[in-house]
């Protein structure tokens, strides 16, 4: 455990955003598992793009999946 204020105060905030994050992308998977029909294929898409924005995605994992879920909106 850290003893200097600002060190101690480091551990809180990281902990506040690894949580966050870790929500967020289970946000993230569970819209993409769930992603079957017109408008949700096309929230799933939407929400790839926040993530990417956010850094939670690095942007070729975000196009990869935005491809694989419009050659999923294709065959519909």
């Amino acid at each position: 455990m850290p003893n200097i204020k600002s060190a101690k105060k480091r551990v809180k905030v990281t902990k506040v955003k690894a949580d966050n994050n870790k929500a967020a992308k289970s946000n993230l998977k569970t819209v993409l598992k769930n992603a079957n029909d017109k408008e949700t294929i096309l929230f799933a898409i939407k929400k790839v793009d926040q993530a990417c924005a956010k850094g939670l995605m690095h942007k070729n994992c975000a196009a990869r999946k935005k491809s694989q879920l419009a050659t999923k909106l294709n065959t519909l």
